[in-house]
């Protein structure tokens, strides 16, 4: 049985840009391919690193970014209302917008660990996996 984490789509945007912390990233998804690790998301991690990818290589980039991702098989999740609940509650504990709160929701969610390359956002967190420091 692998090991299940939640990432951050501060992770996911560094599978395609270079920069600190964009070989671990790359490292856990490879981990991933190969079945060591199980890698979970919730739904809106897609689209915050297709606007990344959109806003650095336009709509063909991040179309060829969405077909790379699709094909990876990460499990995206969506929200219900005990996972929505989790998600004000953590925005209280850190401090952070609804969007920041959502992995570290689903990571509490599902017994996971974290992991995140944005320190200001789940730094306090309890066991993330801070990467590119």
């Amino acid at each position: 049985m692998s090991t299940a984490l939640v990432l951050d789509a501060s992770v996911g945007v560094k599978w395609f840009r270079d920069e600190p912390g964009s070989a671990e990233a790359r490292h856990l998804l490879r981990d991933h391919g190969e079945g060591r690790i199980s890698l979970i998301a919730p739904s809106i991690f897609q689209f915050e690193v297709l606007d990344v990818a959109r806003r650095h290589f336009g709509v063909a980039g991040a179309r060829a970014v969405w077909d790379s991702i699709s094909r990876d098989g990460i499990a995206l999740l969506g929200v219900d209302p005990e996972l929505t609940a989790r998600i004000f509650d953590i925005c209280e504990r850190l401090g952070c917008t609804t969007y920041d709160a959502a992995a570290p929701a689903l990571a509490e969610y599902l017994n996971c660990g974290l992991v995140s390359a944005d320190r200001r956002a789940h730094g306090g967190f309890d066991g993330v996996r801070l990467i590119g420091e």
